[in-house]
């Protein structure tokens, strides 16, 4: 909580299979569930982020990877090596798992379209969406995670 309130998030909630206490954090001395993924929900300049782990055998281990993580992307922010926005980037989902637009709809092209066709369609949007062009880091990591859903999507015989 604390890496998360130095960073300027708000709203934090941790997300776990450990039974919360009224004030959403987690009660002590239970046992490891057997899922010990974590997940730390908040907002970051308006923004809803969330990061995630699942590589420890503890909840409290994925937790203190989290911190850990956050801590290091303050760093690079602190030595000048980028801003929060461009480390959260990544971390973009594509509104269409909160019902917004499919992955298509994001290229402009027909659902069954062709590999080629996908890839002209990115190609083109890139143009506009990238932050070198007058676009955003958000912009651009949503397209590009549009072009990943489309061609992971493809049957195999239209790759």
């Amino acid at each position: 909580m604390d890496e998360l309130r130095r960073m300027g998030a708000t709203l934090p909630l941790i997300s776990s299979n450990l039974r919360p206490r009224l004030d959403g954090m987690p009660y002590a001395s239970q046992a490891q569930p057997q899922d010990t993924g974590v997940a730390v929900y908040f907002k970051l300049k308006g923004q809803n982020r969330v990061l995630a782990c699942d590589k420890w055998n503890r909840i409290e281990h994925n937790l203190w990877a989290i911190r850990k993580h956050i801590e290091s992307l303050r760093g690079q922010a602190r030595w000048g090596v980028g801003n929060m926005e461009q480390a959260f980037a990544g971390y973009t989902s594509l509104p269409e798992k909160a019902g917004g637009v499919s992955w298509w709809e994001a290229l402009g092209v027909t659902v069954n379209a062709t590999a080629d066709q996908i890839s002209a369609a990115y190609r083109e949007k890139a143009k506009t969406a990238h932050p070198d062009t007058g676009g955003s880091h958000e912009a651009m990591a949503l397209l590009n995670e549009a072009y990943r859903m489309a061609l992971g999507q493809l049957p195999q015989e239209r790759r």
